[in-house]
């Protein structure tokens, strides 16, 4: 049997750490797909994520990489959401502490926001939009884990808030986990396998 053809997708990210995940999460759902980050197609300018809601912001990025690469487009805008802090960070997640994508400083900032808090008031959720972009179609879905904020940094696994979060039935950060098992509960996971089919349906002409 010959191996299915390659069809590719666009990812608006240069996170290669949300590449490789999604590439982990993809490919046995949508065989032959490549999934292509912005370090791999020709550069253009990036929009700025002005909206108030992940799913704004996940469908300006991805219908700026269709219009820049003509490939269907997926982007996602994800972030913790504090119960403490009124489910901030939220969309601001990633610059929280006014450096942009600098995790041990947002870190540190979200850890000393809440810290007179007790264990029963640092419940949060990891919430997360992805948007699927191309021609005549735009696709929104989306994925919450629920847990708590953890009193210090725990693992070296995952990105971003990963180290001070708890899920819920769990009694390790998901830093902790490997990466099946953040996968299978994942704000991010659950996002991805819901938008998979939907990658597909749009791909199969192609394949």
């Amino acid at each position: 049997m010959s191996p299915a053809p390659t069809v590719q997708v666009v990812l608006a990210s240069r996170n290669p750490k949300k590449l490789i995940e999604m590439r982990r999460i993809f490919t046995p759902v949508v065989p032959g797909i490549e999934v292509l980050g912005l370090d791999d197609v020709t550069a253009f300018d990036e929009p700025a994520e002005t909206e108030l809601t992940f799913a704004g912001n996940a469908l300006i990025k991805a219908r700026a990489a269709l219009a820049a690469t003509g490939l269907p487009s997926l982007a996602d805008d994800s972030g913790i959401c504090v119960d403490a802090l009124n489910a901030m960070p939220g969309v601001l997640s990633a610059r929280w502490s006014g450096h942009a994508r600098d995790d041990a400083a947002n870190n540190a900032l979200l850890l000393a926001q809440i810290a007179d808090f007790g264990d029963d008031k640092r419940g949060a959720q990891f919430r997360c939009a992805i948007a699927l972009c191309a021609p005549g179609v735009e696709v929104v879905e989306g994925g919450v884990m629920a847990g708590r904020v953890l009193r210090a940094p725990r693992g070296d696994g995952g990105f971003g808030y990963d180290p001070l979060f708890c899920a819920d039935g769990y009694d390790v950060s998901t830093a902790e986990l490997s990466p099946a098992e953040k996968d299978a509960i994942s704000h991010r996971g659950k996002a991805l396998r819901a938008i998979a089919p939907h990658v597909g349906t749009v791909l199969a002409p192609n394949a």
